[in-house]
């Protein structure tokens, strides 16, 4: 992680040291600032200073390096526990199908919207309780 930070903060300076140049490019070259560029640049490295900075707080956060960046680690030692998944379940599709009949509706037709609406309410129900009924009740 401490290899992450670093390029994230090379990345910072690069983008601001190209914000200056770029700038002082165009007022030499045109006679004023083009402000789209130079916002966008020095933006774009102030991106790169907050993703170095996140990295960093979280590296001091955690106490030490992850078990990927461990050359002598094995690979349980990173592998956590992800919970329980239905590969049989067929609710994340009608959530999905929920989710596009109200975009839909967004883009045609108001008129889709509640429908919408109303196929994310199964959707959800159903993919909470799945496993309150039926086959794979506990």
């Amino acid at each position: 992680m401490r290899s992450n930070i670093v390029l994230w903060w090379i990345v910072a300076v690069f983008f601001v040291i190209v914000s200056a140049i770029y700038t002082v490019w165009n007022v030499i070259s045109h006679g004023y600032v083009e402000w789209v560029g130079s916002v966008a640049l020095l933006f774009t490295a102030f991106m790169g200073a907050m993703v170095a900075f996140y990295l960093h707080k979280t590296y001091r956060a955690q106490g030490g390096e992850l078990p990927e960046d461990v050359l002598t680690s094995d690979i349980d030692d990173g592998d956590p526990e992800m919970g329980e998944f239905s590969p049989w379940s067929w609710w994340p599709i009608v959530l999905a199908g929920s989710a596009a009949v109200f975009m839909i509706g967004l883009a045609v037709g108001h008129f889709l919207l509640p429908i919408g609406l109303a196929l994310f309410a199964v959707a959800i129900v159903g993919w909470v309780y799945e496993y309150y009924r039926g086959h794979f009740a506990r």
